[in-house]
């Protein structure tokens, strides 16, 4: 084993599960119902941001019983590394966003930098109107914009290095189905 592989298996090992896959499950169903609710009937372009949308996007798609077109989108600020650097657009959306409602569906919220520019991307597209939802939503005071937060979250966690659920740790884990820190991070 190599020891980029022993670090990503020790990772695992000593890490701190936060919220357990029961957990995680009524977090997706509580932003179904919610999301639901406040879209039904506005036939929204659903846009997963890549990777770490993808999870989030796969188990809560269908959980929304109502028309909708779904795509996706993949920008990023972290690569496989844990801490995030300038903003690299590698797929825009191809579809249309004038006078759309887009939701765009991410695992976390961390600091919000990357999800900041793809709303103003979108907004700069004519979106009728950006919505976000988030399965975790990282608590902290380094927010891009003071007071920012998703209009859909799943669950609110302290402020450490998470993995699962879609979020990584050096490009692996994003296949757990709890959410996990990475002990002492």
């Amino acid at each position: 084993m190599s020891s980029c592989e022993a670090e990503i298996v020790r990772v695992m090992a000593e890490a701190d599960l936060l919220f357990t896959p029961d957990e995680v499950t009524e977090a997706l169903e509580r932003m179904g119902a919610a999301i639901t609710a406040r879209l039904a009937t506005a036939t929204p372009l659903v846009l997963c941001v890549m990777h770490g949308g993808l999870i989030t996007a796969g188990r809560l798609l269908p959980l929304l019983p109502f028309p909708l077109e779904s795509g996706y989108l993949h920008a990023t600020r972290y690569g496989h590394e844990t801490c995030g650097g300038h903003l690299d657009w590698k797929v825009r959306p191809t579809e249309k966003l004038a006078g759309r409602t887009v939701l765009l569906v991410d695992d976390i919220l961390d600091e919000g930098r990357t999800l900041a520019a793809i709303i103003d991307y979108c907004n700069g597209e004519g979106a009728k109107e950006v919505l976000t939802a988030v399965l975790v939503d990282k608590r902290h005071e380094r927010k891009a914009h003071p007071g920012m937060e998703a209009d859909f979250v799943g669950l609110v966690s302290p402020d450490r290095f998470l993995f699962g659920c879609g979020m990584d740790y050096k490009g692996y884990w994003r296949n757990t189905a709890g959410i996990y820190a990475v002990k002492g991070l």
